[in-house]
């Protein structure tokens, strides 16, 4: 796992990243909001949620 980048190393963070933690954050809130609105269950949601971040978090592991 030495190819895994912690950004509190690298504190501070260049503008680019803080760019794109902000437009990730956003998109996030506006796809929840849109499937909250839509009627999607609560549940369903925070599974989708834990299992796309279980996936991400399994391919940087096993990289």
């Amino acid at each position: 796992m030495n190819n895994i980048q912690r950004i509190r190393h690298e504190l501070p963070v260049s503008l680019d990243i803080v760019r794109a933690v902000a437009e990730l954050d956003a998109a996030l809130v506006k796809a929840i909001d849109d499937a909250k609105e839509a009627g999607l269950p609560q549940s369903l949601l925070a599974g989708l949620l834990h299992g796309h971040a279980h996936a991400e978090t399994h391919k940087m592991v096993v990289k």
